[in-house]
């Protein structure tokens, strides 16, 4: 999908950016030249892990924007603090908070350590209430505010939440924050949407979860990119408080090419897999179980 320049000179505070799709949104808005200031905790390579916020701060420059690499947990008051102050101060504000940061551990109620719980539901739930409220004041003063939360449309299948009780209770805490900030933000132009992928993302939690074969089944990260990216360029009066679909919402804005997100080409008609909390991966189930 070919840039549009809208968000040029704007200032995204992006979580999670050093990997992944929070890094492809970074990307994609350093294309039209805008300033990243990329929130995550890798500082130093990790032995499983790829990226770091030095590295993705390179590329971001080389793709034509301006970084600005903070070490922060998002569950750290004090960090999240110092990396909004620090963005305030390198940039001049800030206009676009992207809460990508997560934690996943798909484990049932009995197998679900509390630490794990605690690490869950305070990257998630926490970490993007935490991220929303420190940015706040300088969103208040941008004419181009957005919020935008990697976070599920709610679903009432009590079957499809019996596999992960806890971090079901995580992300559905920052869609609540979705609903709850995109009525209260309004009075101040400030757009929160959410935005959720239909099929699987090759992402490092995907690959831990599923082996290291599962970018076969899955897209690439740059489709929930190019959707982010369009979100992010609307006027914030357009639209606030949805929950999005990566591949229905580029549709529906004449985007009709899915097959160029497949991480093998010729396999998004045969098995690409459905992602969690998607309607169609719910009736698949209940065919499974009866």
């Amino acid at each position: 999908m070919i840039n549009t320049g809208k968000l040029a000179g704007k200032t995204l505070f992006i979580t999670g950016a050093s990997r992944g799709i929070g890094k492809a949104i970074a990307l994609k808005a350093a294309a039209d030249g805008a300033n990243i200031v990329i929130a995550s905790k890798t500082a130093e390579k990790h032995s499983k892990l790829e990226g770091t916020i030095y590295a993705t701060a390179q590329e971001v420059e080389k793709a034509g924007g301006k970084a600005l690499p903070c070490i922060v947990d998002v569950r750290n008051d004090e960090q999240v603090k110092a990396a909004v102050e620090a963005a305030v101060k390198e940039f001049g504000g800030i206009d676009i908070v992207v809460n990508n940061a997560s934690s996943i551990y798909l484990t049932s109620v009995g197998n679900t350590d509390m630490k794990k719980y605690d690490l869950m539901n305070g990257v998630i739930a926490r970490g993007t209430f935490l991220v929303s409220k420190e940015c706040l004041p300088y969103l208040k003063k941008s004419s181009h505010a957005h919020i935008l939360n990697l976070a599920p449309k709610f679903g009432s299948e009590a079957r499809w939440f019996q596999y992960h009780t806890a971090y079901t209770i995580a992300k559905y805490g920052s869609s609540m924050c979705t609903l709850g900030m995109s009525e209260e933000f309004k009075r101040y132009n400030i757009a929160v949407n959410a935005l959720w992928p239909n099929k699987l993302i090759s992402t490092a939690a995907v690959t831990m979860l599923a082996g290291q074969n599962s970018y076969v089944i899955s897209r690439k990260p740059e489709i929930m990119s190019d959707a982010a990216y369009l979100i992010l360029s609307r006027d914030p009066k357009e639209a606030t408080g949805n929950f999005y679909i990566d591949d229905e919402f580029l549709i529906a804005n004449g985007i009709t090419d899915m097959k160029q997100y497949s991480c093998v080409p010729g396999n998004e008609d045969k098995i690409m897999e459905l992602d969690t909390w998607i309607d169609a991966a719910v009736e698949k189930m209940k065919k499974i179980d009866s």
